[in-house]
């Protein structure tokens, strides 16, 4: 026997072996996604509760207009963001999804909050509202408010209900994990982590 064909007994035998491992990998790679349910939205400790009151009733938007939280008709998506964050940034086109399908079937209102004080920041806060073509009338500049909710990373999310309380929170990089505030809403728990917890 040639040595061409000894060589090409050997890659076909390779090439087996590379299909059947390929193979194995796509099976566990399918166990896996059967069995970790996704996790939701990061939960923080630190700051006010679920089913506590929102710590304001009200915000001032970045063109003065007031915005009311609990007002009795929509429910509030509160994302802490900055122009800094990438992740932030990324996250953008997909809360707008996540508010038109949500709000869809319940009035909801999406805020958008960040800190700082001085004119350099607030040129800061307009170039990234021109550059992304956010409303002004939406989104909020507060450090109290940042700190009222203990907002230690970003992108931070908190799901307010129509009445003011907040009904679920957490660190949001992901569709899923702000779909996960409102699964959890619905559900009554605090988190998707502690549904699966008690489920």
């Amino acid at each position: 026997m040639s040595s061409l064909a000894i060589s090409n007994i050997i890659l076909w035998v390779v090439v087996v072996a590379l299909c059947l491992i390929v193979f194995a990998l796509m099976r566990q790679i399918g166990v896996l996604h059967e069995r970790v349910f996704p996790a939701g939205a990061l939960m923080s400790q630190r700051g006010p509760e679920t089913g506590d009151p929102a710590p304001f009733d009200h915000l001032v938007a970045l063109d003065d207009s007031r915005i009311t939280l609990g007002d009795g008709k929509k429910s509030t998506l509160l994302l802490f963001v900055s122009p800094a964050c990438p992740v932030c940034k990324t996250l953008l086109p997909v809360v707008a999804s996540v508010a038109r399908d949500e709000g869809a079937n319940h009035p909801l209102q999406v805020i958008l909050a960040s800190d700082g004080d001085s004119a350099d920041d607030t040129r800061r806060h307009l170039a990234f509202i021109d550059s992304y073509h956010l409303d002004k009338g939406r989104y909020v500049v507060s450090r109290p408010l940042g700190l009222a909710f203990v907002v230690e990373k970003l992108p931070f999310a908190t799901l307010i209900d129509k009445a003011g309380v907040i009904r679920a929170k957490g660190l949001v990089n992901s569709r899923e994990h702000l779909e996960s505030l409102f699964e959890a809403h619905e559900r009554g728990v605090a988190s998707l982590q502690e549904y699966l917890a008690h489920g």
